[in-house]
């Protein structure tokens, strides 16, 4: 028999107990006061405290049935003849299936954080993570526990006091990426949370950058194209006109018409050529990607260049220390590093000549703090000036003599089509460019 349940039931010992005292009630009016009256006042106290023993036991019984069920325990119950079974059983079966239809609800929106792609954090009046999803340490490139975790971005989650939408930039390893960061407040029971979403918006404002230069890209070199070509022409001609002989008023004016045309005939062509560059820049193909190794690519790379090293007298060393495979359009990559090389040779060469430093070159594989293969080139140059850092890959910015200005800006175009970028670390001597791959 069920522990919970009555050896008789609560109104059958009443009935007795109330028999008894009847009994005991006739006996004393039969019989006079003497002991009968005692006997029936004990009768009374008896049946008074199995009474309250009853009440007692049935109230004991009650709590640990409630209590059971406030703790999610649905084994308990009544007897069955407890009069209050049937409205028990009707209450275990709503909480259960509504504690059924919670944890469903629970499971969904757990799914639903793990698949969605948007980074959604859910802060404590604390500061300390109630809820957050794996895409927030994929954006941020770290786990996080508290809002300080997110660091120069905690002050504002902290004094945003009802909502705000904005955007902020986010340092992940050597990427500076550029997230939408939406901050509100909602009071989720009884307690206030603050819920953080961010995404990164840094590939749609790359290619809406690209569109929108392309665009202008294709209007200049058609109208400036259409202008040149026809007066590169013309000074052709015109030089072909100027007579033989005496007919000038002087040497000297023949030899100013000379130089005139021949300038305007040679300033054309150049600007034929600065179109054809700017055309390069911003046509850049998109790369045919396929998985190859890291190591086997800077083999390549170190082996292409190490003679033309060593007859220069520059060092040229291979440091290999990440083979993973890398999804990578292999001839795009090489040009990269060609370029890279390029520069780090005339940085170097240049160093020999004012003796800065021992001529060096190397090329690394590695990975970075936030898992992000790379491919870096470093060089014992004189270093990148600070106020050519911010310029140096905006395309046609050079400080050579005889550079064009778009080698960086294309090898920049190119990584960020791998999906990573190029970064310039800068070291205590010489220069570092690292291609992160994302």
């Amino acid at each position: 028999m069920n522990r919970m349940s009555f050896s008789l039931s609560l109104y059958a010992r009443i009935a007795v107990l109330i028999g008894l005292s009847v009994l005991c009630c006739a006996l004393y009016l039969h019989d006079g006061m003497s002991a009968k009256l005692l006997v029936f006042l004990g009768a009374l106290m008896l049946a008074i405290v199995s009474l309250v023993g009853l009440f007692h036991t049935q109230q004991k019984q009650t709590e640990q049935v409630i209590r059971a069920l406030a703790n999610g325990d649905f084994t308990l119950g009544f007897g069955k003849s407890h009069p209050l079974r049937a409205q028990l059983d009707e209450v275990k079966t709503q909480m259960q299936t509504t504690r059924f239809n919670l944890a469903q609800q629970a499971q969904f929106l757990q799914a639903l954080l793990v698949h969605i792609e948007l980074a959604i954090i859910v802060f404590d009046e604390q500061g300390k993570v109630v809820e957050i999803n794996p895409a927030s340490a994929k954006l941020l490139g770290k786990s996080i526990y508290n809002v300080a975790d997110l660091e120069h971005l905690a002050p504002l989650v902290e004094q945003t006091h009802n909502s705000l939408k904005t955007i902020a930039n986010w340092q992940r390893g050597e990427q500076t990426d550029t997230l939408s960061l939406q901050i509100s407040t909602a009071l989720i029971q009884g307690k206030q949370r603050k819920i953080i979403t961010l995404h990164s918006i840094r590939d749609a404002l790359q290619s809406k950058e690209q569109q929108a230069y392309k665009r202008l890209t294709h209007v200049l070199t058609h109208e400036i194209a259409n202008s040149i070509t026809p007066l590169s022409s013309i000074a052709q001609t015109c030089l072909g006109l100027v007579p033989e002989g005496d007919h000038f008023a002087s040497d000297e004016d023949k030899d100013d018409l000379n130089l005139a045309l021949t300038t305007l005939a040679k300033r054309t062509e150049h600007l034929s050529e600065f179109i054809a560059r700017f055309r390069q820049v911003s046509n850049v193909p998109k790369p045919n990607l396929h998985a190859e190794p890291l190591d086997a690519l800077a083999r390549r790379v170190h082996q292409l260049h190490l003679r033309l090293c060593n007859a220069a007298n520059i060092r040229f060393d291979l440091e290999i220390n990440h083979t993973a495979l890398v999804m990578l359009d292999s001839a795009q990559i090489e040009q990269v590093l060609i370029n890279l090389i390029k520069n780090a040779i005339e940085a170097v060469t240049t160093s020999q000549q004012t003796h800065i430093n021992d001529a060096a070159i190397a090329i690394k594989t590695g990975q970075n703090i936030a898992g992000q293969s790379f491919i870096e080139v470093t060089d014992t140059g004189a270093g990148v000036a600070d106020h050519v850092i911010e310029l140096m890959f905006v395309p046609f910015f050079t400080t050579k003599q005889q550079g064009s200005g778009i080698g960086l800006s294309l090898s920049k175009q190119v990584m960020q089509l791998h999906g990573g970028d190029l970064v310039y670390l800068k070291h205590p001597i010489g220069a570092c460019f690292r291609c992160v791959f994302g």
